[in-house]
């Protein structure tokens, strides 16, 4: 019996590991404070106040096996300091704001380095694995880096142990005001 529940336990240690999980499964990649120089380094620029040629969304989901990832608020983004680069989130709904004075691509890869978390082929942040993306509800076998964010667009970016079968996350629900 002894034997059984050390296999058993290892099992689980050794499915954490693998996984890449931080406690509990959930990683906690927190917004960044220096919201200017994360904008910089992305090729962001603050354009609080400035009149907008373009304003799009674009719906992000990480997931961590079956477990949701946050997205926090105010990635780019602070009332207090008057403070909005081109991509911003404004709450923890995953929703990607683009509001720029000029219409121009956007990518995912620049609002990862933004919020100053690792985004590549093999993974996202601390969470290593198989990484499969869904862009608009259709396998996207590219570099998620290179992502162009749409308006009512969906990127779904699903981490699973390797060898496991990922499971794409239900379509976003858009709130009526988006549409």
């Amino acid at each position: 019996m002894r034997r059984v529940a050390a296999a058993v336990a290892a099992g689980v240690v050794v499915v954490a590991l693998a996984s890449g999980c931080a406690q509990q499964g959930t990683p906690t990649w927190s917004r960044p404070t220096d919201l200017a120089t994360r904008a910089a380094a992305a090729g962001l620029h603050d354009v609080w106040g400035q009149p907008l040629a373009e304003h799009i969304h674009t719906h992000v989901t990480i997931t961590d096996g079956d477990t949701p990832v946050v997205i926090p608020a105010d990635i780019g983004h602070s009332d207090t300091r008057r403070f909005a680069a081109e991509l911003h989130t404004h709450d923890t709904s995953g929703i990607v704001h683009v509001e720029s004075p000029e219409r121009r691509d956007f990518t995912l890869g620049q609002f990862f380095d933004e919020w100053d978390v690792p985004l590549s082929a093999w993974g996202v942040g601390g969470l290593h694995g198989d990484l499969t993306v869904w862009v608009d509800g259709h396998r996207y076998y590219g570099n998620p880096r290179s992502i162009v964010l749409r308006d009512l667009g969906e990127v779904d970016l699903v981490v699973t142990s390797i060898g496991e079968a990922p499971h794409r996350p239900a379509a976003f629900d858009w709130p009526p005001q988006y549409h």
